[in-house]
């Protein structure tokens, strides 16, 4: 008979429509929902307004679904039946229900594989955690052979499908060569690097460092830099900041520039409204007189046959995740302690998606 294998997507979510909340909590803190509601309907307005700006929703779903899709057919093509499930971490289908699906279908083993090429513990490590509680607390889950793809920035098929996309836009502009590739990352707060030790920042590093490293073997060598997007509030984010950075290089006169968004592989909120309206419109007004981006690898077929080779390289190394030593697991699990941080995480990743500057001045214009 054969092995019944499982492949867990996991994502962020995003919502389907304007009616729908931003973010919605999971199960655990359905009690919050309507409280934490009243907060958003201060800042919903402005985030509303981006995302009516790109069709009214958020593409995250949609793309998720077709990479799964994409995927399950490039694992076909190699000779691996798989079912392929998508789990979303705030919004639905949320992973708990996903997994719930891996319960029902019975599966064997399951290669879990964030949909974020670097790791982070407010991305892939806050999703790590909800799925080792779940698992924990499982007979079932808990001798489910399950092999975890931490993070796969540093994959060549990864590497090479991202240079590719460059280059095809570099090649839009009148003189190449004079482009300034503009890596742009998600931003996460200074104290998660410095005091709890996410490897994001050096692995954000290094990833462009590789993709310069491609693009250099095929003859491109242009200037490049990296910034980060988002920062809230009176804590330090990683820097250089995109929007001081944007202004900078129009003050040095740069003249033409590529924008290229590398924490996420598909097309979202930050990427359609945020870089392709807000940063596009700061570039131009700084000087910059020819802007590009370079699209999100989507269901680019290099790069989904590459997500199949990991997955395909993964699976010997599965494991009872309960008795796996992950960097997202905690060594002492206290439920209180736990429940605690997951609704802090949450609370975390609505900041992270939702709040931008304008967001920022529109709350604090609503409390004069």
């Amino acid at each position: 008979m054969e092995e019944k294998i499982g492949v867990l997507l996991l994502n962020l979510g995003g919502p389907e429509t304007l009616k729908d909340d931003i973010i919605r909590l999971p199960g655990l803190f359905k009690l919050l929902q309507r409280p934490l509601a009243k907060l958003i309907s201060v800042l919903r307005a402005p985030k509303s307004e981006g995302y009516a700006a790109i069709g009214g929703s958020s593409p995250l779903r949609k793309i998720t679904d077709e990479q799964a899709n994409a995927l399950r057919m490039a694992l076909e093509a190699k000779n691996v039946n798989v079912s392929v499930y998508v789990g979303m971490r705030y919004r639905y289908p949320f992973t708990e229900e996903a997994i719930e699906q891996i319960k029902l279908d019975r599966i064997k083993k399951l290669v879990v594989l964030p949909l974020y090429p670097q790791f982070s513990i407010s991305t892939t490590g806050s999703s790590i955690r909800v799925l080792q509680h779940i698992f924990r607390e499982d007979v079932y889950l808990s001798r489910l052979p399950v092999s975890v793809i931490l993070s796969w920035y540093q994959r060549q098929g990864y590497i090479c499908s991202m240079a590719d996309l460059i280059k095809e836009e570099l090649e839009r502009f009148a003189k190449p060569e004079e482009v300034m590739i503009f890596f742009s990352a998600h931003g996460v707060p200074d104290s998660y690097v410095e005091d709890a030790g996410d490897p994001y920042k050096d692995q954000m590093e290094e990833c462009v460092y590789l993709i310069m490293q491609e693009l250099k073997s095929r003859g491109i060598g242009n200037d490049h830099t990296l910034a980060y997007q988002i920062r809230v509030g009176p804590v330090h984010w990683l820097k250089p900041y995109i929007d001081e950075v944007l202004v900078e290089l129009g003050q040095k006169g740069v003249k033409s520039l590529l924008a290229v968004p590398i924490s996420f592989v598909s097309e979202h909120i930050e990427t359609l409204e945020e870089i392709d309206m807000e940063y596009k419109h700061l570039a131009l007004e700084s000087g910059i007189e020819n802007w590009g981006r370079v699209p999100a690898l989507g269901c680019t077929s290099s790069f989904i046959t590459d997500l199949a080779d990991a997955v395909v390289e993964a699976l010997p190394s599965a494991k009872a995740l309960s008795a796996s030593r992950e960097p997202a697991e905690e060594t002492n699990y206290e439920p209180v302690r736990y429940l605690v941080k997951l609704f802090f995480c949450s609370i975390l990743a609505f900041v992270l998606l939702l709040l931008r500057p304008k967001v920022v001045f529109a709350f604090r214009n609503h409390l004069h």
